[in-house]
């Protein structure tokens, strides 16, 4: 039984429950278009949209025991002396979660634990029934709910000119800035986490979004030759009735986040951690990192590898400092072409031949996806290897992306149409 009808439903898996939070979006604008000289059209927008309860993936009963603890673990860029290591008061084996679960050391949130939703193997042995070193631990609660915000600003201009006397053009530049906190709550794309760093702490995820592109620039031109238009069925054929229509278009590079590969914070999950940011590195270089020990044998920090390397892993017991979003990767440069002749066989029927060219110049563009085409791209690279190596500081591809993704190369498509 229950005590109410909403409880019912919401107990009740063929109905939606009544208090259920959607994601929303708002959208506003501004815009100022001008014709002029008969054919062209001129337009500048300003174009506001903000997201609103948006999903969020997370483990509800999962917390980092740095954050509980308020300790963590340091990462040289030079070697320490042995006295200098011996005197550090916090160790690797201190910050794990073996301890007490209201201590030092808890992977789970405490309102959960006392709630029979977390606490340490022993606890979950015996609540199993089972011997107290089975070595079980309580599971994780994944959650999808509504706590996610975006925020998007962008101007748009555009200039047109409709088609009239053989040529239409439309050019268009786009500045925009994405904002979010969660890009993705399933795994659809490897250059963003799908969950956050630090499960109690989503602020930490607010950064430029994933979907973030700066800049776009877009030129389109349609020409239909004249030549020989009044001339005799061989010339207008022959010589005439040519069609070009060349496009090209730039987008600056999308943001994706670099991560350290481990469970840095210790909450159980290493999706979404992320690396420490050296301000003084070389962009876009990664380190390993090697671990440092006491004179008792216990690890009590980290020493980069590369301490020039703009983002070194966080080893376990380290709490990362890079944002989410920070390393840029290739930008899109791209022309592609038309080529077609239209032959007229009667007044109304014609035969058209045309010749595409994607990435006319085969300009090698090293993306992370494709430049002609809306397909996901596969999650092994090119050189066999996971994709997400790309991301991960101290991999071999780390932000290589011509070992990784492919360089677009033209394509050619012959077409022939019927016309009638």
């Amino acid at each position: 039984t229950f005590p109410n009808l909403p409880a019912e439903k919401a107990a009740t898996s063929n109905n939606i429950p009544v208090d259920r939070q959607y994601p929303y979006s708002l959208t506003w604008n501004l815009g100022v278009q001008h014709s002029f000289a008969k054919s062209y059209t001129a337009e500048v927008r300003y174009v506001g949209t903000r997201g609103i309860h948006l999903n969020v993936q997370e483990r509800i009963n999962a917390q980092s025991p740095l954050a509980a603890s308020g300790s963590s673990l340091p990462t040289f860029f030079s070697p320490p002396t042995q006295a200098q290591l011996d005197a550090l008061p916090v160790t690797l084996s201190s910050l794990r979660p073996n301890n007490p679960v209201s201590g030092q050391g808890s992977r789970y949130v405490p309102a959960y634990v006392a709630a029979g939703f977390g606490g340490t193997s022993a606890q979950f042995c015996a609540a199993q029934g089972l011997p107290a070193n089975c070595g079980g631990n309580f599971p994780f609660i994944t959650s999808f709910r509504p706590y996610g915000s975006s925020i998007y600003h962008g101007l748009q201009t555009q200039l047109n000119r409709r088609f009239s006397d053989g040529l239409q053009l439309q050019m268009a530049y786009t500045w925009s800035h994405a904002i979010d906190d969660s890009t993705a709550d399933f795994f659809s794309t490897v250059l963003s986490p799908r969950r956050m760093q630090d499960f109690q702490s989503l602020k930490q995820d607010r950064s430029s979004s994933a979907l973030d592109r700066r800049h776009r620039f877009t030129t389109a031109l349609l020409y239909e030759s004249s030549w020989f238009k009044n001339g005799n069925w061989f010339a207008k054929n022959l010589l005439g009735n040519w069609l070009l229509a060349p496009i090209y278009y730039f987008e600056s590079p999308e943001y994706a986040t670099v991560r350290s590969g481990v469970d840095s914070n210790l909450n159980g999950d290493s999706a979404g951690d992320r690396t420490v940011f050296n301000p003084q590195g070389v962009p876009g270089t990664g380190s390993g990192v090697t671990a440092l020990k006491n004179s008792s044998g216990e690890v009590v920090g980290y020493l980069a590898r590369n301490p020039t390397a703009q983002y070194i892993v966080a080893g376990p017991g380290v709490r990362p400092t890079a944002g989410r979003n920070t390393l840029r990767t290739r930008p899109i440069n791209n022309w592609d072409l038309t080529v077609g002749k239209k032959l007229a066989i009667t007044e109304r029927t014609a035969v058209e031949f045309q010749a595409q060219f994607f990435n006319l110049f085969n300009h090698p563009q090293f993306t992370p996806g494709r430049v002609n085409d809306i397909s996901s791209i596969p999650l092994v690279s090119v050189t066999g290897l996971p994709v997400t190596n790309y991301l991960v500081a101290d991999q071999p591809n780390f932000d290589h992306p011509e070992r990784v993704f492919s360089s677009n190369p033209r394509q050619t498509q012959l077409v022939l149409k019927f016309l009638f």
